[in-house]
Order: C-alpha cells, then sequence, then structure tokens
C-alpha cells in the first residue's frame, strides 16, 4: 500500500495538561494513577501553575503542532492523511482519538508521541493505549516509537543551543574558551523501576546529548533529570537542581540547559527550569541560560511528518 492509496491517520501523542486552574485536581488524580493528591501537593502544584500564568501553554503548543504536521501531511500526500491529538492525562484522550479515526472511515494509523526519546514506562504506554484501542476497532497500526537521532531535530537544538550561548555575554564566551561551559541535556525523570533491564531511555538520552553537542561545537556536556515524582522509590538521577549546585566544584562557571526530552513550553520548562533551576544556579554563583523549546517550528512538523510518512509504509 502506498500513503496515497487510501486514507491513513495519523495519531499525535501528548502528555496532556489541565485546562484550567479548576481542572489541576483532576488531572493530578489521573497523573496519579486514580489517587487523590493530598492538600498539600494540590497546593504545591497549583502554586507553579499560578508561577507561570495560571494555566500551561502546552495545550496551544501541542494543538499548533497537530495543526503543523498536518499540514507538512498534505503538503506532501494531499487528501490522504488525518491528523488527530490524543493525550495520556487530559481530553481528547488516546483512546477516544482512535475512536474518532474510526468513526472517519479510517482503517490504519501511524502513532508518534511528541516526545523523541523512548521507555517502556513512557512512549511504551502511549503505544499499549493505541494498540489496544486500534485492535478493538479492527484497525491497523504502527508507531514511530522513538526519534532522538533525527537529524532535523538535532539541528533544530544545535541552533537553539547556539541562540542560548549568546545570551551568556562576555562570561559565557570566556567560560567556553576555557573550558568551563557545560551543556546540560535534560529529559523528564522516571522511576528506576521503570527503565531497568535494558530500557533504552537513559542511553537515547545520552546519544542526543552527544549529537547536540557536537553540532553545536562544544566538548563539555552531560545529561541531567528532572521532575522526579514525589514517591518513596529511587527515581532517575542525579536531579537538574542536585546537579547544578555540583557544578562550581566541578569547574563549571557557565551552563546551557537544553530540555530535549520536551517539544513544547510547559510547567516542567517554564517552572522547573526557569524559575526553579535558574533560581539554583544563581545561588551558587553560575551563568544559566535555557535553550528555546521546540513547539510548532514548521521544520520540526515537517520532520515528524516524514516519519508518519515513512512508517505508513507498514500498514
Amino acid at each position: 500500500m502506498t500513503p496515497s492509496s487510501r486514507r491513513i491517520g495519523a495519531l499525535v501523542m501528548a502528555y496532556g495538561t489541565p485546562p484550567s486552574p479548576e481542572q489541576i485536581e483532576a488531572f493530578y488524580t489521573d497523573v496519579r494513577r486514580g489517587r487523590p493528591p493530598s492538600a498539600e501537593q494540590l497546593a504545591k502544584l497549583t502554586r507553579r501553575y499560578e508561577a507561570i500564568g495560571g494555566v500551561s501553554p502546552l495545550a496551544r503548543h501541542t494543538a499548533e503542532q497537530v495543526a503543523g504536521i498536518q499540514h507538512q501531511l498534505e503538503l506532501r500526500s494531499p487528501g490522504s492523511y488525518l491528523c488527530v491529538l490524543g493525550n495520556k492525562h487530559s481530553e481528547p484522550r488516546i483512546e477516544s482519538a482512535v475512536e474518532y479515526l474510526h468513526t472517519q472511515g479510517v482503517r490504519g494509523l501511524v502513532g508518534l508521541v511528541l516526545a523523541p526519546h523512548y521507555s517502556r514506562g513512557s512512549v511504551g504506554e502511549y503505544v499499549s493505549r493505541a494498540t489496544e484501542q486500534a485492535t478493538g476497532l479492527a484497525m491497523s497500526a504502527t508507531f514511530v516509537e522513538h526519534w532522538h537521532e533525527d537529524p532535523v531535530l538535532i539541528e533544530l537544538l544545535a541552533e537553539r543551543v547556539a541562540n542560548a550561548l549568546e545570551t551568556l555575554g562576555p562570561h559565557g564566551i570566556d567560560a567556553r574558551h576555557n573550558g568551563r561551559l557545560l551543556l546540560l541535556v535534560t529529559a523528564h525523570s522516571l522511576p528506576l523501576r521503570v527503565v531497568a533491564d535494558g530500557d533504552p531511555y537513559a542511553d537515547q538520552l545520552r546519544r542526543s546529548a552527544e549529537l547536540v553537542a557536537s553540532a553545536a561545537g562544544l566538548r563539555r556536556f552531560d545529561i541531567g533529570w528532572q521532575s522526579a515524582g514525589r514517591t518513596p522509590e529511587p527515581w532517575l538521577g542525579p536531579d537538574i537542581l542536585e546537579r547544578l549546585r555540583a557544578l562550581p566544584s566541578q569547574g563549571v562557571d557557565a551552563v546551557v540547559i537544553c530540555p530535549a526530552g520536551f517539544t513544547s513550553d510547559h510547567l516542567e520548562v517554564l517552572y522547573d527550569l526557569d524559575i526553579e533551576a535558574s533560581r539554583v544556579a544563581a545561588e551558587v554563583g553560575v551563568t544559566f541560560a535555557r535553550t528555546a523549546s521546540l513547539n510548532a517550528d514548521p521544520r520540526m512538523c515537517a520532520a515528524l511528518a516524514d516519519l508518519v510518512i515513512d512508517r505508513a509504509q507498514e500498514l
């Protein structure tokens, strides 16, 4: 089958976000797999949203990304693809998105998660939910499970690293020349049990970091983890804040953080990095910059559309 022989569903999957302050508790409960947060936990999360304006811009950015991918698919193969959003923790859900594709006469779909790195406990859950729903509707499904080495992704991130370096000023230039500048590439932490037994998540993030550092001409780089859950079990670390506090003792005067595990501005970028991490960097005397998010960059949307079309050959 060729992509133009019949209409194909492009299921773009994302984490989701509460659409309003009133929905934060329901969202948090869903993230916690049905366990309502304590009053203290809810108040803390609400304060974080308030610090970035009350709600996250993630829903808007995700909608723009889906529209951008649809546009690029239409340019490449007019009338062949129907692109829809399915969220993990908020509406529209993954299952309802698959159902909608079915009602539109789509009998096969390509799933893509707006996160470049694969783990069984992250992207794997999206794939599992979409597969189960598609199977129940007698729809064929295939997935782009990771795209952490995509040349366009690396190019875009390297460009953003270069732009961030310019914001560091003379101090950043000096730090780069004397080897005291660090590129820190980050992603969302996961419980260690989730990434045990050969899970590729951490290795894929490190590979992205290697490629971005090389493309940006930086010698010194590392990976870091952010947004670990508040649970008794161990999570991937070190946490980004711990990492920042240790930088002066490691001979680092300036840091550029590239949150390569995220494609959009949202709470984990706008609060965890722009507010919390930048404050810790200032406290320890390290000059700080954060790379701009990809959001709906047309080049990224085009690259993702190409991945969808390539994978559609399997349907």
